[in-house]
């Protein structure tokens, strides 16, 4: 049986004075606690098993632990939830949360960040580079689209990281800063560039065109924006980093080296060292307030108790170990790229809110089992405006991939899911959840395969669900959606064995159902 929240009100009364060196006991956990002759609501998840336990301590008896007599009483635990306000969600997530893509991208993690951003210190980018677009609206309803500036940055209170495993096209940097400062957006002293990420030169553009070209038939997709060869400049080790444009005479070694490397593998790459110094030249005095010790900053400011929020780009389905290799990004958008990407410890990460949309997308090669094609595909790319925030590209569309999800949510330890663009399934008869995969013989996949010859030739086990005509943007509470939505929400949650905390039903940052 799944675990269930039980809830009391307990006055605890006692029975003679403690002196402070006596244990105080506590009935949730049975360790200390320090509310003494309160009335506090006590919680405990339990099982099966334990509720049984507790529902004897809960039925108003008295019980008496190192000199304290406790008097229980009884609640519904589905009061406490129902009462819960947005705000109180909000809240209770840790010091230090994050928002992961858990699909192919575009899952619209920007808008819940710029949410949250709010009520956090500092957000943060961890991984990726300008090839993950994130659209945001203001209060106004401005649209914004960013590449690499944290979606946090809406926000005039956030201190916005760029963290260094993220790699920076910089002319693209000052573009996405120039755009954001004529809207009135203050970026200087609020938003800091790692000293450790590596600079994306134009060079890696250029030979992303040249290497898909090379692979004709067989391309990855990528949206050619140098991030792959940004990457494996990093990992061959003659990448530049920010930092280096503090020594101006060791960077144009570096980027000797580097210019010369290209042109040693593509005949046709040519280049002009000289003038590319003397951009970098002017670059580096402007960069001047942005670059910083990242790594010191987070873990400073987690220190002092400031809530950090760490935003994803693209998503663990692209995932250079754990997506469709070789159909994925040159990072990792999963959990574990949080800790590389920030330098931030594996024991300070709280919450991991997954971000799903109702249905999935994909751009670009790769296989796609829940994928739709004909009319319905395009219905659903219309309702939705499915094409990319970076490229304009349109999206391939399908079905909501339980499987992968599923996947997804082991890999990271999501603790609640956002479930994004419900919205778009008004006015569909019929909706389908992709629960299982199986072989050409028959065999069911108890897990999502590497294999992609294996993957490719599957067939998806569907559930039907009844869809919904009404038009759910308005709905701002749960209980105002439709019945078949709801239903649908909810057996998403039964599939994962997550909640859906939030629900987006609309672009706008109000067009949001939290739980």
């Amino acid at each position: 049986m799944a675990d269930m929240l039980v809830a009391a009100n307990a006055t605890l009364c006692l029975s003679s004075a403690p002196s402070l060196g006596t244990p105080r006991s506590s009935v949730q956990s049975h360790q200390h606690s320090s509310f003494w002759g309160s009335r506090y609501i006590l919680k405990a998840h339990v099982s099966k098993g334990r509720l049984n336990f507790l529902s004897e301590r809960l039925s108003g008896k008295q019980t008496q632990r190192d000199g304290v007599r406790c008097q229980l009483s009884a609640t519904r635990p589905e009061s406490i939830v129902e009462k819960q306000k947005p705000e109180d969600v909000y809240s209770s997530l840790s010091q230090v949360c994050a928002v992961l893509g858990s699909q192919w991208g575009d899952e619209g993690k920007g808008k819940l960040v710029d949410i949250l951003a709010r009520r956090y210190d500092v957000v943060a980018r961890c991984q990726g580079g300008a090839n993950a677009g994130h659209t945001i609206y203001n209060d106004e309803g401005k649209k914004f689209a960013l590449h690499v500036v944290p979606s946090g940055i809406l926000n005039n209170n956030a201190v916005c990281v760029v963290g260094n495993g993220v790699v920076v096209h910089v002319p693209g940097f000052f573009d996405e800063v120039k755009k954001l400062e004529e809207e009135g957006i203050v970026c200087e002293g609020r938003l800091f560039v790692s000293d450790r990420a590596h600079i994306l030169f134009d060079l890696h553009r250029t030979v992303d065109g040249l290497r898909e070209a090379e692979l004709a038939g067989a391309m990855i997709g990528t949206t050619k924006r140098g991030i792959g060869p940004c990457y494996a400049s990093k990992a061959i080790r003659n990448g530049i980093r920010f930092g280096d444009l503090r020594n101006l005479d060791t960077f144009e070694d570096k980027l000797e080296i580097l210019l010369k490397d290209a042109a040693s593998r593509f005949p046709d790459f040519t280049y002009d060292l000289d003038a590319e110094m003397e951009r970098y030249r002017i670059y580096a005095e402007r960069l001047v307030p942005y670059i910083t010790d990242t790594v010191h900053f987070i873990n400073e400011a987690y220190r002092q108790k400031k809530r950090i929020l760490v935003e994803g780009g693209q998503a663990t389905m692209l995932d250079i170990d754990f997506g469709t290799y070789p159909f994925v990004t040159s990072s990792n958008p999963s959990a574990g790229g949080i800790c590389t990407g920030l330098g931030i410890a594996p024991n300070r990460l709280g919450d991991i809110v997954g971000v799903a949309k109702a249905y999935t997308t994909r751009v670009g090669a790769g296989p796609y089992p829940t994928e739709l094609f004909g009319e319905l595909g395009e219905q659903l790319r219309a309702a939705g405006h499915e094409y990319g925030t970076t490229t304009g590209r349109p999206r391939r569309c399908g079905w909501l991939d339980i499987v992968a999800l599923k996947y997804t949510c082991d890999i990271n330890g999501f603790t609640s899911i956002n479930l994004t663009k419900l919205d778009v399934f008004s006015g569909f008869g019929k909706l389908k959840l992709g629960v299982g995969y199986k072989t050409q013989s028959g065999e069911k996949l108890k897990y999502f395969p590497s294999d992609l010859s294996l993957l490719e030739s599957v067939e998806v086990e569907y559930e039907e669900m009844p869809g919904w005509k009404e038009d759910i943007s308005l709905a701002r509470q749960y209980e105002e959606l439709p019945a078949a939505a709801r239903a649908y929400v909810e057996r998403i949650e039964q599939l994962v064995g997550l909640p859906v905390r939030f629900i987006g039903v609309g672009p706008g940052r109000e067009a949001l159902i939290v739980r």
